[in-house]
């Protein structure tokens, strides 16, 4: 069952567990490139339809705590306004997500704060039903977007390097013939197929590949310490270098081919009004998946212009998303049965500009 790992010091313990047998990846068959599909809810993303996946993902901010108060997001307004860098004590483990809903710090930034993304989800899609795959804090749902799985759910113990014999996306993708970059995550190592990989490079490495127009087909990019948003850090710090990132990829010459999924790992201990279907428990009984919700912007000639995703996403989706636009086979049942985030696609629009 799942499991999950922090940042640097920012580790927790974790629960001890039996591993999952995820279905054995088939080796896609090849084919003529279709014509994208028009997108929409149960559409599927059509082979081919993005030479280019990035895979932006932050630290620890909950979708009330972000995007609480921006029009017509299922959120909430009436939060404390947070400081930037936030004050206090951010508890994030599985047993404090349990506790949330009396132990949840209650502040949210508001648009002046995170202007930038603001103007993303402005200009772009925003999903406001969006969640994380695990209940708890950053490594499980990192395995999740890598693995579509967790066999840990909470972060390691610190000092711990932990090694999972799970099958991947990026170990599908280039048993494919595909490339994909690992810019700076630290759960990618904890599978086994993907340590001592060439394709693990730092996260500083992204801004320049981007720049050069030397992107793999899939990246996951991570932002190194102190850039990360996650509590205590200074959040338009955080952002800026978000910002920087997409600047990068625009420079180099790779908007019209590429898809940008901006989003952040896990609820951080922060407040979030809705409470997430449960669909799996842990081996105590407790919930496992979802967790909170995290806002997840989408980035694309392509997205929908000014939308706002009312359909259930989590990380897993994204996944899936990966897995249909380059023809790769599902890695087990959450992939397999997954939604596609289709509906933040519209491939019969006039393409959209680069952000302003």
């Amino acid at each position: 069952m799942p499991v999950k790992k922090g940042r640097g010091s920012r580790k927790q313990s974790h629960s001890s567990a039996a591993k999952r047998n995820p279905v054995k990846p088939k080796k896609p068959k090849p084919g003529p490139k279709p014509v994208p599909s028009p997108g929409g809810p149960g559409a599927p993303i059509a082979k081919g339809s993005f030479e280019k996946v990035v895979i932006i993902l932050k630290e620890n901010h909950t979708l009330d705590c972000y995007f609480g108060t921006f029009p017509g997001v299922n959120g909430v307004s009436n939060l404390a306004h947070a400081s930037d860098p936030p004050k206090g004590t951010f508890s994030n483990n599985h047993a404090a997500w349990l506790k949330r809903a009396t132990q949840a710090v209650r502040q949210q930034y508001q648009q002046a704060d995170i202007a930038s993304y603001w103007r993303y989800a402005q200009q772009f899609a925003l999903c406001d039903n969006f969640f994380t795959d695990v209940a708890s804090d950053s490594t499980p749902n990192h395995l999740m977007l890598i693995a579509a799985d967790s066999p840990i759910i909470n972060n390691p113990s610190s000092g711990s390097t932990p090694s999972f014999d799970l099958p991947s996306l990026p170990a599908n993708l280039q048993a494919a013939g595909l490339t994909w970059r690992n810019y700076g995550g630290f759960a990618f190592p904890y599978i086994t197929q993907l340590k001592n990989n060439p394709w693990n490079v730092t996260s500083q490495q992204f801004a320049q590949d981007a720049a050069a127009g030397n992107l793999p087909s899939v990246s996951w990019v991570y932002a190194p310490n102190l850039q990360s948003e996650h509590p205590n850090d200074n959040v338009a710090f955080g952002m800026q270098w978000t910002v920087d990132q997409v600047n990068a990829i625009v420079q180099g010459g790779l908007w019209n081919k590429t898809a940008i999924f901006i989003s952040w790992d896990d609820w951080g201990g922060w407040y979030d009004h809705v409470t997430p279907p449960n669909i799996e428990q842990w081996t105590d009984g407790s919930q496992f998946r979802y967790g909170s919700r995290v806002p997840c912007l989408v980035l694309s000639p392509y997205a929908r212009a000014g939308y706002i995703s009312k359909v259930l996403h989590s990380f897993v989706s994204i996944v899936k998303f990966c897995e249909e636009n380059f023809g790769v086979a599902p890695i087990n049942n959450r992939d397999g049965s997954a939604d596609n985030m289709a509906d933040c696609f519209d491939f019969r629009q006039t393409p959209l500009g680069p952000p302003k």
